[in-house]
Order: C-alpha cells, then sequence, then structure tokens
C-alpha cells in the first residue's frame, strides 16, 4: 500500500469514565493489526512524525496516536498545582505525586476501549516506553507485542539522566510562543542524536507546532513527577510473557542506556537493539530502523494469537 491511499482520521477526543478527555488521531484500516503509538515526557502526538506513521499503517497496520493527559488537546489537570520544589522533592525520593504511571496506562486502555479494541501492539518511547511496560504488567492479556525505545525499568540505579541536563528539565518552559520555541529548541540540541542530526527549521517547526497544541508547565512538571514516583519494574518485567524489542541509543544523556539494557535484561525473550549515535529523540534518518523493529515485533505477537 502507497503512503498517499493511506487513511488518517482527523482528530478526535475520546471521553473516558475517568473524566478525562484524550486526543488522538488514526492511520489506516481499523480492521488490521493496531499498534497504539506512546509519546513521553511533554510530547504531544505530533512528536510521532506524520510520515512514519503512515508509513507504519502502509505496511498493514492500523496506527493510533494521541495526547497523554496534561498534553496537547487532552485534559489538562489544572486544580493539581506542582512546583518545581516537589519535582526537587521526588529525586530525593520525597512527597508523591497528582498521579502515576499506572494512571497513565488506564488512560491509555480507555482509549483503546473507545476505539472497541480489546488488544493492541503497544510502542512507548521515554515516559511512553515506561507507560506501555506499566501497561503489559497491569493487563498482559490486552497487550500483544510491546517495543520499548529509550527509556528504562523504573530502578533508580539505570536509566539515570546526565548531569548535564537536569537544569533544562527544570528551567520555564516560557510563558510566550517566542520564548518557548526558544526553550524547546534549546532542550531538543541537548538530547539530539550527534551522528544524526535534526535540523534547526525541524526543531523550530516541531516545536511551532507544540505551542499551537497547547503548553503547559504544570502539565509538564506533573508527567515528571509520575516519572519520578514511579516503582522498580524489574521483578514485574520478569514475569511477562509476550514478544518485546528493546530500543536505545548509545549516546542517550536523558535515559542512560543502562536503563534499556536493563529492561532487555528483565524480558525473557526480548530483543535488544542498541543504536550507536542515537541520543534521546526519533530523527529521520532512524526511521526505518524503528519501522523494521516495530514491524518484526508486531508480526511475532501476531504469531501468537
Amino acid at each position: 500500500m502507497a503512503r498517499s491511499t493511506v487513511a488518517r482520521s482527523e482528530e478526535q477526543l475520546a471521553e473516558l469514565s475517568s473524566g478525562i478527555e484524550i486526543c488522538f488521531q488514526t492511520f489506516g484500516d481499523a480492521g488490521d493489526p493496531p499498534i497504539l503509538l506512546v509519546m513521553g515526557l511533554s510530547g504531544p502526538m505530533g512528536w510521532w512524525d506524520e510520515g512514519f506513521c503512515a508509513d507504519l499503517a502502509a505496511d498493514g497496520h492500523f496506527v493510533i496516536r494521541f495526547d497523554n493527559r496534561d498534553t496537547g488537546r487532552s485534559t489538562r489537570l489544572r486544580e493539581d498545582r506542582v512546583g518545581r520544589l516537589d519535582v526537587v522533592r521526588a529525586f530525593l525520593g520525597l512527597g508523591s505525586a497528582p498521579y502515576s504511571l499506572g494512571d497513565l496506562a488506564d488512560d491509555a486502555f480507555g482509549l483503546l476501549d473507545h476505539l472497541g479494541l480489546e488488544q493492541a501492539h503497544v510502542v512507548g518511547v521515554s515516559m511512553g516506553g515506561m507507560i506501555v511496560q506499566t501497561m503489559a504488567i497491569a493487563h498482559p492479556e490486552r497487550v500483544l507485542s510491546m517495543t520499548s525505545i529509550m527509556s528504562t525499568t523504573g530502578r533508580r540505579t539505570v536509566g539515570f539522566q546526565s548531569p548535564k541536563v537536569l537544569p533544562g528539565l527544570l528551567a520555564s518552559v516560557g510563558e510566550t510562543r517566542e520564548a518557548y520555541i526558544e526553550s524547546s529548541m534549546r532542550t531538543a540540541a541537548r538530547i539530539a542524536s550527534p551522528d544524526f542530526p535534526t535540523t534547526d527549521e525541524i526543531s523550530r517547526a516541531r516545536a511551532e507546532e507544540t505551542w499551537e497544541r497547547g503548553i503547559a508547565g504544570s502539565g509538564v512538571l506533573r508527567q515528571m513527577l509520575a516519572i519520578l514516583t514511579q516503582p522498580d519494574r524489574t521483578d514485574d518485567l520478569r514475569r511477562l510473557d509476550l514478544p518485546v524489542s528493546v530500543i536505545h541509543g548509545l549516546s542517550d544523556p536523558l535515559v542512560h542506556r543502562s536503563g534499556g539494557r536493563a529492561t532487555a535484561a528483565a524480558i525473557p525473550g526480548a530483543r535488544h537493539v542498541e543504536i550507536p549515535g542515537m541520543a534521546h529523540d526519533l530523527p529521520h534518518q532512524l526511521h526505518e530502523t524503528f519501522r523494521e523493529v516495530i514491524t518484526e515485533t508486531v508480526e511475532r505477537g501476531e504469531a501468537r494469537r
């Protein structure tokens, strides 16, 4: 199937039983094997490149991308006020979070329910990887396969951040459009893949789209708290019995490669793909690699149905 013939829905809102609204979009035929794409910290659905989604759909998949809560056009929990001091306390192992990775996983399952899907193949990046791991642990009967990209297990001794990126994580996202764009581009440059450069034009366009969809600093902090208060999933991951692939860049400053190695080591039979020169982004030069790994993982999951 050529990409030009892939059906693409308009953005829609799914109202979940929890009261959360999730904004989503689909690509391809709803009768094909479903792939749910879960983005990371502060990332709206547009961080899953449209062409990449169309290519996955052209391979014979029903592709779903969405905004996590507190991102883009999904529900923002404005009443749950948090500040940077809460994040610092969480770094130290203190305090709590307004919601957990389990809640974010429930949002994803709620979206699948809205679409009438009992099962799906799940793919997650960074925080999204943590979410799909949580999904597979909570309801393994609903997860056909899992691809975890540049993520970690929740164990604090692996997948740690380089000290160079910590100030950027706590910096303000910016109160104006231009301030946000400049801040976003600086952050992107700090975690960009050295061997697969992203042009300033692409980086700016992504920041502009993110601003237009809606960005809130408090929402980013709430997601950070969910990450920082997550449990260690290692023992639960060892009990998974499903096709899994783990992708990680060897130059990742935000989630150290030890996080990917620990994830792959914990899950029986996991395929582990390490990419030299990749950091903490999804550069277009690697889209074919991601596509191949995801498609192969989905095929293993379909063979078990």
